[in-house]
C-alpha cells in the first residue's frame, strides 16, 4: 500500500476533485456548498434517478450523472456519507414531474440520511421512493439485521434503472425494475492490500504474503485471509464459489439456471494495473463458462466503484432472467436498457469526449445559499448562561482531544471516519460560541437549533445521520414538554425529552443495548437520568460504553468483523465512546 499522495490533505479535495471532473461535459453544474452535481438538460418529464455516497470511490457517483443514467449524484467526504441537507437539495435541483428515485448502497449512514431526506422530500410535495442495494455475499447471513453491504453490483442497478427512465418508463415501472434488480446480484472482493486515505496516520493493511477476501470498500476488514497467496486461477475459483454456490447456506443468495441470461462487472478498486484487470477478466470468463456454464450477455470492467488507491477487484454477477420475472420489462429489454448511451464520465472513456458547444467553465460552478436555522420557539428551557457555555465548551473540548484514538478504533472496525466527524461537529460548534454568542441567552432552543444546522450541514455518515435525528427530536420533545421544568425540575424535562428523542430515533434505526453501537450509551444515559439522576446518567453512559468492548455487533460496518479477536477485546465502539466522552464532559464542568 502506497502511503503518499499528490494532495496530502483532504481539506477541500472533495470539491476540487467534483470541479475537476465536470470539466469534459458542459451539461453538467456543481452546487458547490452541497456538492452536488446536477444534469442541466435532464428531461423534467422523465423519472429522475439521484445516488450518491462518501468520496473516495470515483467514478461512484459524480461519473455517473448524465442523459440516460443519473440525474444528479451527491458526495459527501471521503468514505462518509452525505447529510440529509446536501441530498434534500439534489432533489430539489432535479425535480421531476413523474417522480424521483434515490438509489444507494447498503450503509447505514447512507440509509439514515437518503432515508430522512426522502421522507422530508414526500412531506414537502415531491413523488420520492428509495431503493437501498445490498450485493456482498462476504457477510453471509450472520449479517443479521443489517444485510448485505453494498458493492460495484448497484452501478449495474443504475444503468438499468436509467435506460428505463430515458425511454420514459413510469415511476412504478423503473421502481420495480431497481427493486427487482438489486436483489439477483452476487458479489465478494478480494484484495491484496487496503487502501490509505489522504491526512490519515492510522491505517491497516495486510501481510506481504496474505490475500484478503471481502474487504469493504472502506478498508472493512474481510470475511478471510489467504496465506500464502492463491495464484490467480484458485483465487477466481474461490471466488465464484463463493457467489455461485448455491448450497452454501451463508451465501446463496441468488438462483441461477442454465440458460439465464447474465451481466457481469469486474471493479477495479484503483490501484490495479490495466494489463492484469484484463487478464482478470478473461480468467473469470473462461471459468464462469467451464465450471458454471455461464456465458455472460454483457461485461463491464474498470474502475467501476473504486476505493481510493485500493489493489484490489471486485465481482459482481447478476442475473437478468431472474429480474425480468419480477418486474413489468422482459430480460430483452434490460439488456437494451444497459445498451442504451450515456454521456456520463465513465462512459466518455474518463472524459475524453469532446463538445462541440462549450459554456464557459466558471458557469459549471454554483453555490447555493447558505441558510443558518435560527431558534424561533417560546416554548424554551433557559439555563444559566454561564453554565451552559461551560459545559458545552468543557464536552467540545473532549471530543476534539479523542479524535486521533477514535479514529485508530475506527479503522480497526469499519472506515475511519468517526473520528473526524465527531470532532468536526465539536469544531463547529466551538466556533459558534465565538462567533454568535448562542449560549448567551441560555436558550436551549438555541443550541439545539444550532447543533441540527451542524449536523445537517456538516456531518455525513452513520453518526450524523443518527444525531441529526436526536437533536431535532430532541427540541420538539423539550418543546412540546417545557412547563416540566418549573412543575418537576430540569432534570425531569431532560429525562422525558431525551425518551421522546430515543423513541422518535427507534424509527429510523433498530439498535438496541448490546448491538455495539452509539446506543449503548444513549439508551442507559436515558433510562438513568429517569431513575437515577444526573451523576447516576454519566455512570451508566461509562459502564454501557465500556461494554462494547467485549459485544459482538449486529448493526453497523463493525458486524461485518464479528466481536472478538483471538479472544480478545476489541477497542470500544467510537460512537459510543464519544456520546460517554461528551456526557463526561458535562459533568466536569458542572
Amino acid at each position: 500500500m502506497s502511503k503518499r499522495h499528490l494532495f496530502e490533505s483532504p481539506d477541500g479535495l472533495v470539491v476540487k476533485s467534483l470541479r475537476g471532473l465536470i470539466a469534459y461535459n458542459p451539461s453538467l453544474s456543481l452546487d458547490e456548498t452541497n456538492r452536488v452535481i446536477f444534469n442541466t438538460t435532464y428531461d423534467r418529464s422523465k423519472v429522475s434517478i439521484i445516488s450518491g455516497g462518501g468520496s473516495g470511490h470515483e467514478p461512484a457517483w459524480a461519473g455517473y450523472v448524465g442523459n440516460n443514467m443519473l440525474a444528479a449524484s451527491v458526495a459527501g467526504d471521503i468514505f462518509a456519507s452525505p447529510s440529509t441537507k446536501q441530498i434534500l437539495a439534489a432533489i430539489e435541483e432535479v425535480g421531476s414531474d413523474e417522480g424521483t428515485i434515490l438509489v444507494v448502497t447498503n450503509y447505514t449512514g447512507d440509509c439514515l440520511h437518503f432515508g430522512l431526506a426522502n421522507e422530508k422530500a414526500i412531506a414537502n410535495g415531491h413523488r420520492s421512493r428509495m431503493i437501498i442495494c445490498g450485493d456482498d455475499v462476504s457477510v453471509g447471513n450472520k449479517s443479521g439485521l443489517v444485510g448485505r453491504r453494498g458493492l460495484a453490483g448497484q452501478v449495474g442497478v443504475l444503468k438499468v434503472m436509467g435506460g428505463a427512465a430515458g425511454q420514459g418508463g413510469s415511476l412504478d415501472e423503473v421502481y420495480d425494475l431497481g427493486m427487482a434488480f438489486s436483489q439477483q446480484i452476487v458479489s465478494i472482493a478480494a484484495t491484496l492490500d487496503h487502501c490509505h486515505v489522504p491526512g490519515r496516520t492510522e491505517h491497516g493493511m495486510l501481510a506481504a504474503d496474505e490475500v484478503e477476501i471481502g474487504t469493504g470498500p472502506h478498508n472493512e476488514p474481510g470475511y478471510t485471509k489467504l496465506s500464502p497467496p492463491p495464484s490467480p486461477e484458485e483465487l477466481v475459483d474461490q471466488i465464484l464459489r463463493y457467489c455461485l454456490d448455491e448450497n452454501d447456506p451463508d451465501r446463496g443468495y441468488v438462483h441461477f439456471e442454465l440458460g439465464d441470461e447474465t451481466i457481469l462487472l469486474v471493479s477495479n478498486f484503483g490501484g490495479m494495473s490495466y494489463l492484469e484487470m484484463g487478464a482478470l477478466v478473461d480468467e473469470i470468463l473462461g471459468q464462469l463458462e467451464k465450471n458454471w456454464k455461464i456465458t455472460p450477455a454483457r461485461v463491464y470492467s474498470g474502475p467501476i466503484e473504486t476505493s481510493l488507491n485500493a489493489p484490489a477487484f471486485s465481482v459482481s454477477i447478476v442475473n437478468v432472467t431472474r429480474a425480468a420475472k419480477n418486474c413489468s420489462y422482459s430480460a430483452q429489454q434490460i439488456k437494451e436498457f444497459a445498451d442504451m448511451r450515456t454521456d456520463t464520465f465513465w462512459e466518455s472513456m474518463a472524459g475524453s469526449q469532446s463538445h462541440a458547444q462549450r459554456r464557459p467553465r466558471k458557469e459549471q460552478f454554483v453555490q447555493a445559499p447558505i441558510e443558518s436555522k435560527k431558534a424561533t420557539s417560546s416554548k424554551d428551557l433557559i439555563v444559566d448562561p454561564q453554565t451552559l457555555e461551560a459545559v458545552v465548551r468543557t464536552a467540545c473540548n473532549a471530543l476534539v482531544a479523542i479524535e486521533p484514538e477514535l479514529t485508530k478504533w475506527d479503522t480497526v472496525m469499519g472506515d475511519g471516519d468517526c473520528g473526524e466527524t465527531v470532532k468536526t461537529g465539536a469544531s463547529l460548534l466551538l466556533a459558534a460560541l465565538d462567533d454568535d454568542k448562542i449560549a448567551a441567552s441560555g436558550s436551549i432552543n438555541a443550541l439545539l437549533t444550532t447543533l441540527e444546522d451542524i449536523v445537517e450541514s456538516k456531518m455525513g455518515g452513520t453518526l450524523g445521520g443518527i444525531l441529526g435525528i436526536l437533536f431535532v427530536s430532541l427540541r420538539t420533545a423539550i418543546e412540546n414538554n417545557y412547563q416540566l421544568a418549573e412543575t418537576e425540575g430540569p432534570v425531569r424535562l431532560w429525562a422525558t425529552a431525551l425518551s421522546s428523542a430515543l423513541g422518535n430515533l427507534r424509527r429510523y434505526t433498530p439498535a438496541q443495548v448490546g448491538d455495539r453501537t452509539v446506543m449503548d450509551t444513549l439508551i442507559p444515559f436515558a433510562e438513568a437520568l429517569g431513575s437515577g439522576g444526573f451523576d447516576s446518567a454519566v455512570e451508566a453512559a461509562i459502564k454501557g460504553a465500556e461494554a462494547t468492548k467485549t459485544m459482538t455487533p449486529r448493526l453497523g460496518r463493525a458486524t461485518y468483523v464479528g466481536g472478538m479477536s483471538n479472544g480478545k477485546e476489541l477497542p470500544p465502539d467510537p460512537g459510543a465512546w464519544a456520546a460517554m466522552v461528551a456526557v463526561a464532559g458535562l459533568k466536569e464542568a458542572m
